[in-house]
Parts: structure tokens; C-alpha cells; sequence
């Protein structure tokens, strides 16, 4: 039984119980928010170029307000920030959701508020993180991180394929009402996190901004988890393409695509099922290499595959690996950063979580605009392989990173 997800900080924690409810709620309205702007685009351009820049429009803003923000966000309440941007993105979904309905503004307006919604987000969810290992130690901590992932998979699992039946059925408008509506429920969760401002190290500002990034560089187990989920995102991000494949392979019929990213997920909450089988071993380093390099080889066999089941398959395998890395990316990255720097570290582990996808969907779109959408996935995930590769060898300390039982790093 020690191999199930481990739900103790969800029984003994009431304020992680709260957040992870209200998160899990207003991450299946996202979900099926992203399906909707996604096929807003192609069914507007039938170009994958054009939906590859839906991650940019997503992946900029990430990057720079996040980077921006990162001057702050140790010296502020980062509760109350959270909150504030969360009435923000509400506002953004009301705007999105009229120019879905009315077709005002057509794919410009929706990627101009896409970059919006990114904005909202980008110190959103950081400041959002920073609460975990504040609520949670020890192996806890990484038990709440695979718990907190669950959440992503289960909403990425029903999301999609309730927004493509919606969409098949109605518009895509109603499928952004829904992300809207469930934004509600994170406030919720908000409001029952810590008041206050952590002590932070130095001042706000610029010299915060090169402090953090000088930390992350420096200290190599950080710096390697970042490096290696990048290898994963930005050279074998999958999602853009799929309106492509399913365009070439399964006659673009919407229900079908709503299914490759319920596949993606269903591997997804079946690792994060049993994910006490890795957040009860302290080796997070090299699960993290194993699942980036086992995601990379499975999305290049995607695009080899021509049958929907194999397809679906070896999506669900790359979703079943990109969660075990993620949960050990998080475990790295948290245990071994203290409360100072906790804030723009989030900031950086955010932007590769997040931006990270979307450029990577901008990569994957405009190869497959060259090629083909096969084409651009055997070849995304070729290198990725390589790059995951490199870093092992590359970054001992990754490799060799353990963590205590009360959550410190043993090397």
C-alpha cells in the first residue's frame, strides 16, 4: 500500500486541505479553458503556426512579468497578492468568454487576453507555491506536491474531453464561461493560507532579481531540475499538436481530439495514484532524469504511430512519466531552497513549469508547419532524449540528490 498516493496532508492540514480543493475546482475550468482557446485558433486559421502562438502569447508574458515580479515577490504578502490577481483573471475569463460567444476581436483579441490571463498567472501561481513547504515538511512535502499534481491530471483527465462534447455540441464560448465560473472557487482557497510577509534575504528590487537567479545557477541541483524539465517542455511539448494530428491522422473530428489529452491524463493520475512509490524514497534527482527521458522517447513514437489506440497509448505513457517528474522536479527544487529565496525561485521554477510548455508548443507548431505534425514530435522528442542525457551526465549533484526524512537535502 506504501506505493498509493499518500493523502495525509489532505487529512491533517485543513488549510492545504482548502487550497487543494479550491485548485483542483478552478483547474478543470482551466482545462477546459485551454482546449477552448486552442480550438478557437485552429478552427478560426487551420494553421498550426497559429496555434503555436498561442504559447507564445502565454510564454512571454510568463517569462517577463514573472522575472519582473521576482524583485518582490519575497518582500510582499504573497496571500494577498494571489488573491488580487485572481479577481484579475476573473476579469480576463469574462472578456475571452464574450469574444468566444460574439466573435469580436477574432484571433487577435483571443491572444491578446491570452497573454493577459498569462500576466495574471505568472505571480499568481508562484506566490501560490511558496505556501506549500510552509504548510508542509518532510516527506509530507513531497506527498502534497504528487497530491497537488493529481489535481492537475484529474482536471487535464475530465476537462478536455467535457470540453470537446461541450464544444460538439454548443460553442466553445461555454467552455470559457466554465474556466471563469470555477476561478471562484481558488479565492476560497486563498483565503485560509497565512497572512504576512516571510523574512526575505536583501532588499526588493533588481539585486533581489540577480540573487535569485545567482542561487538557482549556483547551487547545481537546482539548476539541473530546471535544466532537465526544460529539456522535456521546450524540445517535446505535444499539445499544439494535437488539433494537427488528429487534422491528418483522425479526420479532425473534435471528440477525438478532446481524447489525446484525456490520454496524456489518464497516465497522469495513474502515477500520481502511486506516487508513493517515489515520494516515500528520497532519490528525486534520478526519478527525475528516468521520467524525462521516458517522456521524450514516447512522444516520438507518438508520431510514428498511425492506430488511435497506440497513439493514445504512448500518450499516456508521457503523461504517466512527465508526473513523476514534476513531483520530484518540485521535491528538488523546494527542499533544497530556504524561505529567503523561496519566492523567486517559485518565479523560476513557474516559468519553466508554465512558459516553459508554451514555448515549447510554439517550437512544436512552427516545425510542424515545416514538416508535418509526425514529423515535428519524432523530432522533438529526439532531442529531448539527447538533452535529458547531457544533464545526467553533466550534473552529478542531480544524480546524487537525496532528501531526509524531515525534508533538509543529504548529499
Amino acid at each position: 500500500m506504501n506505493s498509493l498516493v499518500d493523502l495525509r496532508p489532505l487529512r491533517e492540514n485543513v488549510a492545504f486541505r482548502r487550497l487543494w480543493l479550491g485548485s483542483t475546482a478552478s483547474g478543470f475550468g482551466g482545462q477546459m479553458g485551454n482546449f477552448a482557446v486552442i480550438y478557437f485558433v485552429w478552427q478560426s486559421t487551420h494553421n498550426a503556426a497559429m496555434v503555436g502562438l498561442v504559447g507564445l502569447a502565454a510564454g512571454v508574458p510568463m517569462i517577463v512579468l514573472g522575472l519582473a515580479g521576482s524583485a518582490f515577490l519575497d518582500h510582499v504578502d504573497r496571500r494577498l497578492l494571489a488573491i488580487r490577481l485572481t479577481y484579475a483573471r476573473i476579469a480576463v475569463g469574462v472578456l475571452m468568454t464574450a469574444v468566444a460567444f460574439t466573435g469580436t476581436g477574432g484571433v487577435p483579441a483571443m491572444l491578446l487576453l491570452t497573454a493577459a490571463a498569462s500576466c495574471c498567472g505568472a505571480l499568481a501561481a508562484p506566490a501560490k507555491r511558496t505556501f506549500i513547504p510552509r504548510l508542509l515538511q518532510g516527506d509530507r512535502l513531497a506527498a502534497g506536491l504528487a497530491l497537488n499534481h493529481l489535481s492537475f491530471q484529474l482536471a487535464m483527465l475530465l476537462g478536455p474531453a467535457l470540453a470537446g462534447l461541450l464544444t460538439a455540441a454548443t460553442s466553445v464560448g461555454w467552455c470559457l464561461a466554465i474556466d471563469t465560473v470555477t476561478f471562484g472557487a481558488s479565492i476560497v482557497g486563498l483565503a485560509g493560507l497565512p497572512r504576512g510577509v516571510t523574512p526575505a534575504d536583501g532588499s526588493p528590487g533588481l539585486s533581489a532579481v540577480r540573487n535569485g537567479l545567482r542561487y538557482a545557477v549556483s547551487t547545481p541541483a537546482v539548476r539541473g531540475s530546471l535544466l532537465a524539465d526544460l529539456a522535456a517542455t521546450l524540445l517535446a511539448m505535444p499539445i499544439a499538436l494535437f488539433p494537427v494530428l488528429n487534422a491528418e491522422k483522425f479526420g479532425d473530428r473534435p471528440e477525438i481530439l478532446g481524447l489525446f489529452t484525456t490520454a496524456l491524463a489518464v497516465g497522469g493520475v495513474l502515477a500520481s495514484i502511486l506516487s508513493g512509490t517515489i515520494t516515500r524514497r528520497p532519490r528525486a534527482g534520478v526519478v527525475m532524469l528516468i521520467c524525462g527521458a521516458v517522456w521524450a522517447a514516447s512522444l516520438g513514437l507518438t508520431g510514428l504511430a498511425t492506430a488511435l489506440p497506440a497513439v493514445l497509448g504512448l500518450i499516456a505513457l508521457a503523461g504517466a512519466a512527465d508526473t513523476w517528474a514534476v513531483v520530484s522536479r518540485g521535491t528538488v527544487v523546494q527542499t533544497a531552497t530556504p524561505q529567503a529565496y523561496l519566492g523567486r525561485i517559485s518565479v523560476l521554477e513557474n516559468i519553466v513549469g508554465v512558459a516553459g510548455p508554451e514555448l515549447g508548443n510554439l517550437r512544436a507548431g512552427l516545425v510542424a508547419s515545416a514538416t508535418s505534425g509526425g514529423a515535428s514530435l519524432v523530432i522533438g522528442g529526439a532531442a529531448a532524449l539527447v538533452a535529458t542525457g547531457l544533464i545526467a551526465v553533466t550534473t552529478p549533484a542531480l544524480r546524487r540528490f537525496r532528501s531526509s526524512p524531515t525534508g533538509s537535502p543529504v548529499t
